[in-house]
């Protein structure tokens, strides 16, 4: 499974995919003229959603939109195969050799080819530096080949730590360029969801080399040699430009090659924190059929304003993150055709501590001692009014609502009870002003105790959320400062805060979808964790298809993370999608991202038609 950062008032590398309908597939089903608009509750930032940066819902909601693979989720969630794309296929077990190839005719909406190249450019880039340039790591995790990075080799990517690290040896490309093999150096239990296509190969090398004016096929041919040839000086600039070449704000009408899409939408506008446009791609013939001419996304953070904005037309489905006031506010227009679903997602919210930025949760802040900065973060979790948090704000709006006490199984998932009786996480279950100022007391720590804490300004239930927690903390002598910012998912990783809460959404059903999170080279590990058990049991838990072992790999990671005071975990998300059904059809939430996205080909505008 991956994980994604949730933008909300999202994993590691994450493909996306359309499934098979009965429809033929192209041009022929699209409405002429026909257009719907959504609201999101974030604004789309990056192209290229597998770089640590560009990791989030907002972007890969779009992305979705806009790119082909080999299998997706439905609403089940069950794993889909998508064979009008391509297909995947086990060569061997040992060892474990998968073949990817691309169907004759996927193309990009340039006209180039999706190929190997792509798919290797994928495979360079997601299974990091450690092992496509032949960077090397000591016993202590300190990379003793330096020449990588002396070159400037370094792909951004959320999924480093992930699987695909454990493919060592450059994918080798077949079936006239349509095709990788990849080979693992050891069984991988997720193997299934951890590759697929990105950005594309071409345009990415075009703009590392703009100076040398290259075609098509000259920019495969390069990124292909470079790859296969370890060659640092010309894999440094393809690095670069991968890892923030697609970020951006506005529609590059310059440049419209940062937009190049293999999917059913092309995006044709985006201006900067309101919308996006995408319109269908009518060359596009490897997947299902989309109905819908145009689609807009308007970018609305304030849940009030988002049903405010449904009533009254401007958009005609939402998905706030859910308040007691916008169920209600969603009742009260429900005359208007506004049909309102509520469920459980994927996403469960926490807050985490930062280790590494000389904060109060720092062991370089006490001179290195490990044990002193882990009183404080102990202390700190102690005051958080976890119960309060899910009473006040979140069972209003799901009164069978519960603690999520696990930091990688969500609740009712199988495990989940076996887990939270073991993991520690009983030790922050009510809040402890006493215990908190004990610990305190004794790490020897006098006075206020500032922490910086990071949250998006607009979003609702987090400055709800901040409030509590300040409120709590402040008895037990921690002077929480809100440094609240609506651009806070850029800052993730930065070292400018102390504690941080947001969302993990799951976008697969893998059991090493934590890993990136919490391993300590993982993509998603954005506050400098680091446990060696933790490392040794993912690296264990990659290659165990026993369940019951499985289990108790998990087990031992929780019981180190609530023992290091890593963070909490709160609640599980209230899903709620509302959508006006005299203007749309065919939404269907789903569990996991891309939530009710998933199944757009399904979408049908209704209505009378106006033709501009």
């Amino acid at each position: 499974m991956k994980i994604k950062r949730i933008f909300a008032g999202l994993a590691a590398f994450t493909v996306s995919v359309l499934v098979m309908t009965g429809c033929a597939p192209g041009s022929a089903d699209i409405v002429a003229g026909s257009s719907i608009s959504v609201a999101w509750n974030q604004a789309f930032y990056s192209n290229n959603p597998a770089t640590s940066n560009g990791n989030a819902t907002a972007n890969a909601n779009i992305t979705y939109l806009t790119s082909g693979a080999f299998n997706y989720y439905d609403a089940v969630p069950k794993l889909i195969k998508e064979e009008r794309f391509g297909k995947y296929e086990v060569l061997s077990q040992d060892p474990l050799s998968i073949k990817y190839t691309v169907n004759e005719g996927v193309k990009w909406s340039d006209g180039a080819a999706v190929d190997g190249a792509d798919m290797l450019l994928a495979w360079v880039a997601n299974s990091c530096v450690d092992n496509n340039v032949s960077a090397e790591y000591d016993a202590d995790g300190n990379i003793s080949n330096q020449a990588a990075l002396d070159a400037g080799v370094f792909f951004d990517s959320a999924s480093c730590g992930g699987d695909l690290g454990k493919v060592t040896q450059v994918p080798v490309i077949g079936d006239g360029g349509r095709s990788v093999t990849l080979v693992y150096d050891q069984p991988i239990v997720d193997w299934e969801v951890n590759f697929g296509i990105g950005v594309p190969a071409h345009v990415t090398t075009q703009h590392a080399f703009a100076g040398e004016n290259l075609s098509a096929a000259d920019a495969k041919a390069k990124l292909i040699k470079a790859i296969q040839d370890k060659d640092l000086a010309t894999l440094a600039p393809i690095s670069k430009f991968w890892s923030a070449g697609f970020d951006m704000v506005d529609f590059p009408t310059d440049d419209p090659s940062l937009v190049v899409s293999n999917g059913a939408y092309v995006i044709t506008d985006l201006v900067k924190d309101q919308y996006v446009t995408l319109t269908a791609n009518k060359n596009y013939t490897w997947g299902p059929s989309t109905k819908i001419e145009t689609i807009t996304i308007r970018f609305i953070e304030d849940p009030l304003a988002a049903v405010q904005a449904l009533s009254n037309g401007e958009v005609d489905i939402i998905s706030p993150q859910a308040t007691a006031d916008i169920i209600t506010a969603l009742n009260d227009v429900a005359s208007k055709g506004i049909v309102t679903n509520t469920t459980s997602d994927s996403t469960y919210e926490h807050i985490d501590l930062t280790f590494n930025n000389k904060g109060p949760f720092d062991p370089a802040s006490y001179g290195g001692d490990a044990d002193k900065a882990k009183m404080v973060r102990q202390a700190f979790l102690k005051t958080i009014p976890r119960k309060d948090i899910l009473t006040k704000l979140i069972q209003p709006i799901n009164p069978a609502a519960q603690l999520d006490d696990s930091q990688t199984i969500l609740p009712g998932a199988a495990g989940y009870a076996e887990v939270v009786a073991v993991n520690g996480s009983a030790e922050y279950a009510n809040v402890d002003i006493a215990g908190a100022k004990d610990l305190l007391a004794k790490a020897g720590v006098k006075g206020k105790v500032a922490v910086k804490f990071l949250f998006g300004c607009g979003n609702t239930r987090r400055q709800n959320e901040f409030a509590l927690i300040q409120a709590s903390a402040a008895e037990a002598g921690f002077d929480v400062q809100n440094k609240c910012n609506d651009d806070w998912g850029s800052l993730l990783g930065s070292g400018t805060y102390d504690a941080v809460v947001f969302g993990w959404q799951s976008t697969s059903l893998a059991v090493t979808s934590s890993k990136a999170t919490f391993a300590s080279d993982g993509g998603n590990n954005l506050n400098g964790y680091k446990n060696t058990a933790v490392d040794e049991a993912y690296a264990a838990l990659s290659s165990e298809f026993d369940t019951a072992k499985q289990l108790e790999l998990l087990k031992t990671i929780e019981k180190n993370l609530f023992a290091d005071a890593y963070g909490v975990t709160i609640f599980q998300f209230p899903g709620v999608t509302a959508y006006n059904k005299n203007k749309i059809s065919g939404i269907v939430p789903a569990p996991l991202a891309p939530m009710f996205f998933w199944n757009f080909w399904e979408w049908k505008q209704e209505g009378e038609i106006i033709k501009g």
